[in-house]
């Protein structure tokens, strides 16, 4: 004898439009409590001061007069309703959720409508849409069920290397929110330029030294050896010219709000290069960086020796500082977020929660978890469900006036 099976469970979707003001909400829900029906789910957004309400409720024995009352409250709001009666709870939404972040200067309508129909090939679902900024950039957060993360991924991945934008998938968990450590290269990435490159200039080598570094950065030589070959050239240059190189260094733009916001939500950083001890120690004393790592020039009678001292931080080098910091942070390796643009900070992207290929060379663009290609670092923030509106909130409880967005 077969088991009876239940019939799901009867709802109504009540879905509200039209311009936002007090008490719309308050107003509907006075009405569905007078009912005594149960909220299954709820959506709401404005745009240019018009709401659009989704509210998903049980269906009462008389749903038709629920119907009517809420139509005549919506009649007297001045608003546009419908309800539509149906089955089910919205369970399946919690089914295979993704957070998609796309990023683009500028996003046209064709990129968002390219990504939005891979999606719908994945057999996946959008159903909610975040802007997270609208300028330097434009970044829009997609919560999508329906399809796992890892077959969204290089599907939508291809997609946004062919239009041009940036994106990043991730899965929809709380793992997301536990990430606090944030650990980043610094040359290309941190600042702007190679610091190897501007000592050469005070040796007479940069251009020696630069065709070195390309191809090192690229995955084209050993980096240890190439360290070497190039930290040979600097002999005799004099320590002086240390100071003077970091009072030239350019941060990347966005590096002191991305470092100012998360310190103050309770994130810590770590910087580890493949440079100089030299110059990131001072570059985490001005910036309120909590944890340093590099290699240290051998200084002789004031000047370079033209040799490093210890072990090299190299690409092994760069994932063992990232778990030495979380350790003693005392957060798990994956709830670390790595950026990096160097096929040296390949071991590091793979280790982290999170990898983020920045501006990077095609190897590591490849290889990351995602890629960011606007210079401007504060957009990984986007990437952490954090929005600009959310930045400026935080820098104006702060005392820091923020430059205004264009009209």
């Amino acid at each position: 004898m077969n088991a009876h099976k239940p019939e799901p469970a009867k709802s109504l979707l009540v879905t509200l439009t039209g311009k936002d003001r007090p008490g719309v909400t308050s107003a509907m829900f006075a009405v569905f409590a007078a009912a005594g029906v149960e909220v299954l789910d709820i959506e709401q957004i404005v745009l240019r001061r018009r709401l659009v309400l989704g509210i998903l409720v049980t269906a009462p024995r008389d749903w038709k007069k629920l119907r009517d009352a809420v139509e005549r409250t919506a009649a007297d709001l001045g608003m546009s309703v419908e309800v539509e009666r149906g089955t089910g709870d919205n369970k399946s939404r919690r089914e295979g959720r993704s957070l998609i972040t796309v990023i683009g200067s500028p996003l046209k309508a064709s990129a968002v409508a390219a990504i939005a129909g891979r999606i719908a090939d994945a057999g996946a679902n959008i159903d909610r849409i975040v802007r997270m900024a609208r300028y330097p950039v434009t970044a829009i957060e997609l919560h999508v069920s329906g399809s796992d993360t890892d077959h969204l991924r290089p599907l939508l991945s291809a997609e946004a290397a062919d239009r041009g934008i940036d994106l990043a998938v991730q899965p929809a968990t709380l793992l997301r929110r536990a990430m606090r450590l944030i650990v980043m290269d610094v040359d290309s990435t941190l600042i702007q330029g190679e610091v190897i490159e501007m000592i050469a200039a005070h040796a007479g080598c940069e251009d020696k030294v630069a065709a070195v570094t390309e191809a090192a950065m690229a995955g084209e030589l050993d980096f240890e050896a190439s360290l070497r070959q190039r930290v040979a050239l600097l002999e005799g240059v004099p320590v002086e010219a240390l100071d003077e190189v970091y009072s030239s260094i350019q941060l990347a733009p966005g590096a002191r709000t991305l470092v100012r916001t998360l310190r103050r939500l309770g994130y810590r950083f770590a910087i580890v290069s493949g440079g100089f001890s030299q110059i990131t120690d001072r570059l985490a004393a001005d910036l309120g960086i909590h944890y340093a790592r590099a290699n240290e020039l051998e200084v002789v009678d004031g000047k370079l020796t033209g040799r490093i001292v210890g072990d090299v931080v190299d690409r092994a080098g760069k994932a063992a500082a990232l778990r030495e910091f979380a350790q003693e942070f005392g957060v798990p390796v994956g709830a670390t977020i790595a950026i990096g643009d160097g096929a040296n900070d390949l071991d590091m992207l793979s280790a982290a929660g999170l990898g983020i290929a920045y501006n990077a060379k095609p190897v590591v663009r490849d290889a990351a978890d995602t890629a960011v290609n606007v210079p401007y670092l504060d957009t990984i923030m986007y990437l952490m469900g954090i929005s600009r509106e959310e930045i400026e909130a935080a820098d104006a409880a702060a005392g820091i006036t923020t430059p205004a967005p264009p009209v």
